[in-house]
């Protein structure tokens, strides 16, 4: 594997690596190696697994250099996004997301208290499994913005009277199988040949000064 070229190492203002993570399910599947900065998640005929930040924060940049998982990945879907709580029906959420049928394009989306529907893809000009690439949410209480490899693929401005996330989030990533979802339509039907996929994230960044410390025990109802 070529080493990355320097420029990619920088350090985003206000942005620290996440050393520490909490698995929400399938620990098995997903190593974290804390002195390389990575953590790896792996799908098989077990499934996959789930991490995410034990704290939440609130506004900021987030984000991480992944690499997808190679072979015919049809039917998966990978990805990083922040919400307030996973499988909340009211979460605020904001995704990268990868439809395993194709790997030259991801999926960006927002939620606003449960509410979504706001999908574009865009098309990256790579294939995102052949190595690792750099993709960063900006959020902020006006503007968000995903940023692959240091461009603006989208960027979303507030509009007055209308939804904003602005929960505090906790920064998510999983690995799953998404094939049943809208008839195979969305991520395509699992075909499983190339497994186990493991999909690679590195340099996790969170932006450790806006960490939001929960109140009233809320963090023991996890």
């Amino acid at each position: 594997m070529a080493d990355a070229p320097p420029t990619i190492h920088h350090h985003h203002h206000g942005t620290t690596i996440l050393n520490q993570i909490a698995v929400d399910y399938c620990p098995e599947a997903c190593i974290h190696h804390p002195s390389a900065a990575e953590i790896h998640v792996a799908f098989d005929h077990r499934g996959g697994a789930r991490w995410r930040s034990t704290t939440r924060f609130r506004y900021g940049t987030f984000g991480a250099r992944i690499r997808c998982p190679g072979g015919n990945t049809s039917g998966l879907n990978y990805n990083i996004y922040l919400s307030s709580l996973e499988g909340d029906k009211s979460q605020d959420e904001i995704d990268f997301e990868f439809l395993g049928k194709d790997n030259t394009s991801v999926q960006t989306n927002f939620y606003t208290v449960g509410s979504g529907g706001r999908e574009q893809i865009h098309q990256l000009g790579f294939d995102a499994s052949e190595d690792f690439h750099e993709y960063l949410i900006k959020w902020g209480p006006e503007l968000i913005e995903w940023v692959v490899d240091g461009e603006v693929v989208r960027r979303e401005e507030r509009k007055e009277g209308e939804p904003w996330p602005e929960k505090p989030m906790f920064l998510y990533a999983s690995v799953w199988d998404a094939s049943y979802i809208d008839k195979g339509r969305w991520t395509g039907e699992y075909v499983g040949s190339d497994a186990p996929y493991v999909c690679k994230y590195k340099d996790v960044r969170v932006p450790i000064e806006n960490v939001v410390i929960e109140e009233e025990g809320e963090e023991e109802k996890k």
